[in-house]
């Protein structure tokens, strides 16, 4: 398959061909969202918004794409978001988006429910990688997992507060994920049809040995938890503010919330020491009806000043978008869909060509704006529609 450009020049070509690869439990699972999709729906348009408003007759020959995150400098304004069941999708899953990162001087961030080992996936890049902590398993899982990611190098933790339970995700039900993640074979018997019109997923998927344990949850007295659908993953996962306390007598190293959308979650994450947050909804797949995350992101730059850095995820399609996200105030964003469909159709091939297209979007966008440096880009390129703020 060729990804070069006439056949492939943006991230619905790649949505496109992850369409045809995958079955659709996994398909449905990494591009649907909760109930009736409102929330994921809206995150994608509130981008059309926002309108730029461009400084013409200005010499840009080159443009400054670096910024500091966390302290680590990356060459890209975006980091490659935590993708659950990334090895799902394709057998390299985590250690392909972690190497592709590391290529191109930017972060990766490694999801709990990896398919790879935490130190695997650490090994690919000599960049810097971030652990996103869920407390799938127990606080005892939890605890081995952050023992062994300080070891291996990550810099820093990302705490998902969004996912007291999973969300309604209609379409995995549907589609059968659930009996596709679990062990009776006689229960996959229904969406067999689907998965064999697949046979160069399938035939990737048996090669890698089908469903495996986390191998970043293990359970102190049980061993790796068993492959299971999100929802049974997240029934231990709840975290609260007290949990970090704990968390931050264990890891000495920055602490992210993910998963603000609010003024006072975020104001509280200050209080309770973070060193970053992440505006976002969970890519529209748990609180259906809420915000989209780009209409919130201004309230929240307001409500923490320079206190804490902000970060943005979701809804991204175009690097466009991340230059309208960093223009209300994001330090940087996070790009997970963007390119987890290259991941999907391509593996390493498709990481590749979904990172060059953002860059090139970036790039043109700033070009046109007139701008220089994408740390240049602030409020004064860009005018909101009536009504577009949500506080």
């Amino acid at each position: 398959m060729s990804l070069a450009s006439p056949k492939v020049v943006n991230v619905k070509d790649l949505r496109r061909l992850a369409r045809a690869r995958l079955p659709d439990a996994v398909f449905d699972y990494l591009d649907g969202g909760a109930d009736d999709e409102v929330t994921l729906k809206d995150s994608e348009r509130a981008f059309r918004e926002v309108l730029f408003k461009p400084r013409f007759a200005v010499a840009t020959p080159a443009c400054e794409l670096s910024v500091t995150v966390l302290g680590q400098k990356l060459d890209l304004p975006f980091l490659l978001a935590p993708i659950g069941y990334s090895r799902l999708m394709h057998p390299r899953g985590e250690l392909a988006a972690s190497a592709a990162a590391g290529r191109h001087g930017t972060a990766y961030i490694l999801s709990t429910m990896s398919g790879h080992t935490i130190e695997n996936v650490k090994a690919q890049s000599p960049g810097p990688t971030f652990y996103q902590l869920y407390l799938a398993g127990g606080r005892g899982a939890a605890e081995a997992a952050i023992a062994r990611a300080k070891k291996a190098g990550y810099k820093a933790l990302f705490v998902t507060i969004d996912t007291p339970v999973a969300g309604n995700r209609e379409k995995d039900f549907r589609n059968g994920m659930k009996a596709l993640m679990g062990p009776n074979p006689f229960a996959k018997l229904p969406y067999l049809p689907n998965i064999l019109a697949h046979p160069r997923w399938l035939a990737g998927f048996i090669a890698d040995g089908m469903t495996r344990p986390f191998p970043n949850i293990v359970v102190p007295g049980s061993g790796p938890l068993a492959a299971v659908d999100v929802a049974a993953a997240l029934e231990s996962a709840q975290v609260s503010w007290t949990d970090l306390k704990w968390i931050r007598e264990i890891w000495d190293g920055p602490i992210v919330m993910k998963g603000v959308m609010t003024a006072d979650d975020a104001r509280r994450a200050v209080d309770e020491g973070a060193q970053g947050i992440v505006v976002s909804s969970h890519a529209g797949r748990q609180l259906d009806g809420v915000a989209a995350p780009l209409r919130v992101l201004p309230g929240i730059v307001e409500a923490v000043g320079n206190r804490t850095e902000v970060l943005f995820d979701g809804g991204i399609r175009r690097g466009a978008d991340m230059v309208r996200a960093m223009a209300l105030g994001a330090k940087a964003v996070l790009l997970g869909r963007g390119y987890a469909y290259g991941m999907a159709a391509a593996g390493d091939a498709g990481i590749e060509r979904a990172i060059e297209i953002f860059r090139a979007d970036i790039v043109r966008t700033l070009k046109l704006l007139g701008c220089a440096r994408i740390a240049d880009v602030s409020a004064d390129h860009v005018a909101l529609r009536p009504g577009f703020r949500v506080d």
